[in-house]
C-alpha cells in the first residue's frame, strides 16, 4: 500500500561526515561479500529497535513488515523510534550507534542496566550500508521514548547529502520507524518481492518477532531444536528434514548441543560420507536468531571435521562485516564446550548404542582416531570398536591384544607389507601403524590397557626370527650366493639365506627406513643440478642396505641354486627380487622398472629358445606345492 507524503516543515540540508562514495565502495568491495547484506542490516536495525522498545515497555507490539516492488522497498517496525536529535547523532555519523550510546539509551532515561547485550548490531554502520543498492534512503520515525516529539524524516542521497525535516503527527501516528529505499541503477533485482522474501527468510527465519514480506510470513520460530515432538522417531525425522533443507544432505546422525553458559543451542549433523581432515566446511551460526554466517570456521576443535553445525548463540562476537566470528576468549570457550559435548556423545554411544557407533566409525573413524590420539578417555572407550589393519585381519586393538602377548607394530605401510606374510607364518602379531594416527594410538595402548606390551617390529627383528640355514648347506651354496649378490649389488641390495614359512614365498625383501631415505637422497642427487647435488651430497649417510632374504625351504629357490649357468642364475635372482618388490607394493624406481623388464624378457627368451631339434623349448612344469601350503 502506497503512502502519500504529508505536509512537512522547512528542512535543513547537511552533508555526511564521511566520504559516502568511498564508503559505499568500501562496503561493497571490501567489507561485505555480497549486496544482499543490505537486507540483513535493515532487519537488524528493526529488530534492535523492537528490543529497545520491549525493554522500555514489555507489552509493546513487536512487528516488522516489508513491501518491495522492484524499484522501491519499504520496511516498517514498531520499535523504539527516533527523535530529530537522534537522527542527527545516529544516522549521520559513521561508527556511532544507539546500541553503544548510553546517553541516548535506556541507562540514562530509565536507570536500567545497559541493553547492549540484547542488540544484534555493534558497529553503527547501520543504514549507510543500504547505499550499496539504494540511490536514496528515506527514514520516517517517531520516538516511543519521547512520545511528545513530532515524527521526523531523514532523507539521504548517494552524493553524500541529507536533509532532516520534522513532520506533523499524521506522518507516523504510532511509535516506530519506516525506511524507504529507492534502487540504484542496476540494482533493481535486489528489491523485487521474491528476492526480498528469499533474503528475509535466509537471514531472519529464527528471529523471535513477527516479520512479513507482503502477506508472506518470514519467521519460523521456535527453532526446530526447541520444538516438542510426539515421539523420538518424529523428532529424528524432523531434524533430518531440517538438515536436508538447511545444509543439503541427509545426516548420518544428529547431536543436540546445549551450552547454557555460552547461551548456545543447536545441532551438529554428522556428514553421511567421509571427508578429509584438511577439509574445514563452514557452520551455520545465528546470533540472537539472525543468521550471522553459513561459513563459520574455528567453531569446533580440529578433530570434529566430520560434523556440520547449525546453532544460535547470544555470546559470540561478530567481526566488522558481521559475516564471521571474532577470535577471542569467548570463542575459545565455546569451542572447548562444544568439543566436550561431542566427546560425551561418543562416549555415550560406546556405552549404550554400539550399532550407531559402528555406523559412525565405518565412515568417520579418522576423526575419532584424531580425538583418541589426545584423549585417554575416548581411546579407552573406543578400544573395542576402532578397527586396525593387522596380520590377523581387521580387528580392534582390544581384541588383538587379547590374542597376542606382545603387540608388534610397524611405522609405515611399506614395512607392514614387507613383513605381514612372514610374520603371520611365524606367529608374530603385527599391527599396521602406517595409516593416519594409528602408530600413535598403538604406542599409547599401555596407558589405557595396563599390562599390554607394545614393541616396534623392524627388518632386523624379522630376520632374527627366521631360522638360520645349517652351515654345511650354506657352504654348499657359496657359488650360488656369490652370483646372487653380484647380480643385486648395483641395486644396493644384499642377499641372505634363511629358512621360513610359507614355502610358497621364495623371497622376502627387507629394508630399513633409513635405507629407503638414503636411496631417495641418492636418486635426487643424481637428478639435481650442481648446486642441489652438492647440498644433497653433504647429507649422504652410512645406512644399512636392503636385503633379499631367500627361502631355503622353497622348492623354486632350491632349483635355481642348482642351475649351472651363471647368467641364467643371475636373471632368476633378479626375477625373485622383482617379485618380492611387487609383493611389498613399494614405489618402483626407474632402475627397478628396468630390472623387471629385463628379467621378464630374459626369461621369456630362455623359455622359447630352440631346442636341439629346432623346436622351441617347453618350460619345465612348476613344482608341486607341498601339502598344506596355499597361495
Amino acid at each position: 500500500m502506497d503512502h502519500e507524503e504529508p505536509e512537512i516543515a522547512p528542512h535543513t540540508s547537511h552533508m555526511f561526515q564521511v566520504d559516502l562514495r568511498g564508503l559505499v565502495d568500501l562496503l561493497s568491495h571490501h567489507l561485505y561479500s555480497s549486496p544482499r547484506v543490505y537486507l540483513r542490516e535493515l532487519l537488524q536495525n528493526a529488530v534492535d529497535a523492537l528490543t529497545a522498545r520491549r525493554a522500555l515497555d514489555p507489552r509493546a507490539p513487536a512487528r516488522v513488515h516489508l513491501h518491495a516492488d522492484g524499484t522501491t522497498l519499504r520496511i516498517t517496525d514498531t520499535g523504539i523510534g527516533l527523535t530529530e536529535t537522534d537522527v542527527h547523532t545516529l544516522l549521520a555519523t559513521i561508527g556511532h550507534s544507539s546500541k553503544r550510546d548510553t546517553t541516548h539509551g535506556l541507562d540514562t532515561a530509565h536507570g536500567l542496566e545497559t541493553a547492549r547485550a540484547d542488540f544484534l548490531g555493534q558497529f553503527g554502520i547501520g543504514l549507510l550500508a543500504c547505499f550499496v543498492v539504494a540511490a536514496e534512503i528515506r527514514v520516517v520515525s517517531r520516538s516511543a521514548r519521547t512520545p511528545q516529539a513530532p515524527p521526523v524524516e531523514w532523507r539521504a542521497h548517494d552524493d553524500g547529502s541529507y536533509t532532516v525535516t520534522t513532520l506533523d503527527d499524521t506522518a507516523h501516528p504510532e511509535p516506530g520507524t519506516t525506511v524507504h529505499l529507492t534502487a540504484r541503477p542496476g540494482t533493481t533485482d535486489w528489491l523485487t518481492h521474491d528476492r526480498v522474501l528469499t533474503l528475509a527468510r535466509h537471514y531472519g527465519t529464527l528471529l523471535p518477532h513477527t516479520i512479513h514480506v507482503g502477506q508472506d510470513r518470514v519467521t519460523d520460530s521456535p527453532a526446530v531444536w526447541d520444538r516438542a515432538f510426539a515421539s523420538a522417531e518424529e523428532r529424528r525425522t524432523a531434524l533430518a528434514g531440517h538438515c536436508r533443507a538447511t545444509l543439503g544432505f541427509t545426516p548420518l546422525d544428529v547431536i543436540e548441543l546445549d551450552v547454557p553458559l555460552a547461551g548456545l543451542r543447536g545441532l551438529a549433523y554428522v556428514l553421511p560420507s567421509q571427508v578429509s581432515p584438511a577439509h574445514r566446511g563452514g557452520h551455520r551460526v545465528h546470533l540472537k536468531g539472525m543468521l550471522l554466517t553459513e561459513k563459520a570456521d574455528g567453531l569446533l576443535p580440529d578433530w570434529a571435521f566430520f560434523v556440520r553445525c547449525v546453532l544460535d548463540t547470544d555470546t559470540l562476537r561478530p567481526t566488522a562485516s558481521r559475516e564471521s566470528l571474532y577470535e577471542d576468549g569467548t570463542l575459545d570457550g565455546v569451542r572447548e564446550a562444544l568439543g566436550r559435548a561431542l566427546r560425551d556423545w561418543l562416549a555415550e554411544l560406546a556405552a549404550s548404542d554400539p550399532e550407531r557407533l559402528r555406523r559412525l566409525l565405518a565412515v568417520h573413524h579418522l576423526g575419532v582416531r584424531y580425538l583418541a590420539r589426545h584423549d585417554d578417555g575416548i581411546l579407552a572407550a573406543m578400544l573395542p570398536w576402532l578397527p586396525f589393519e593387522t596380520t590377523d585381519g581387521r580387528l580392534s586393538l582390544d581384541e588383538f591384544a587379547r590374542r597376542h602377548p606382545v603387540v608388534h607394530f610397524t611405522r609405515t605401510v611399506e614395512e607392514f607389507r614387507q613383513v605381514a606374510a612372514i610374520a603371520a607364518a611365524q606367529g608374530i602379531g603385527v599391527v599396521n601403524g602406517g595409516h593416519t594416527y594409528d602408530c600413535a594410538l598403538v604406542e599409547r595402548l599401555p596407558s589405557v590397557r595396563p599390562g599390554t606390551v607394545v614393541a616396534e617390529l623392524d627388518a632386523d627383528t624379522v630376520t632374527d626370527r627366521l631360522d638360520a640355514v645349517a652351515p654345511d648347506h650354506e657352504r654348499a651354496l657359496t657359488a650360488f650366493l656369490s652370483v646372487a649378490r653380484t647380480a643385486l649389488d648395483a641395486l644396493d641390495c644384499d642377499v641372505t639365506l634363511r629358512a621360513f614359512r610359507p614355502l610358497t614365498l621364495p623371497a622376502l625383501l627387507l629394508d630399513a627406513r633409513d635405507g629407503r631415505h638414503e636411496q631417495a637422497r641418492a636418486e635426487a642427487e643424481g637428478e639435481a643440478d650442481d648446486l642441489w647435488a652438492g647440498i644433497l651430497g653433504s647429507l649422504r649417510g652410512s645406512t644399512p642396505r636392503a636385503r633379499l632374504v631367500l627361502n631355503h625351504q622353497s622348492p623354486l629357490v632350491r632349483r635355481i641354486a642348482t642351475l649351472d649357468e651363471p647368467r641364467l642364475t643371475a636373471t632368476a635372482v633378479e626375477a625373485l627380487y622383482g617379485q618380492a618388490l611387487l609383493m611389498a607394493q613399494r614405489p618402483l624406481r626407474p632402475a627397478d622398472n628396468a630390472l623387471l623388464n629385463r628379467t621378464f624378457l630374459g626369461l621369456l627368451e630362455r623359455s622359447v629358445r630352440p631346442g636341439p631339434g629346432g623346436t622351441a623349448r617347453t618350460a619345465d612344469p612348476a613344482p608341486e606345492r607341498p601339502s598344506g601350503e596355499h597361495r
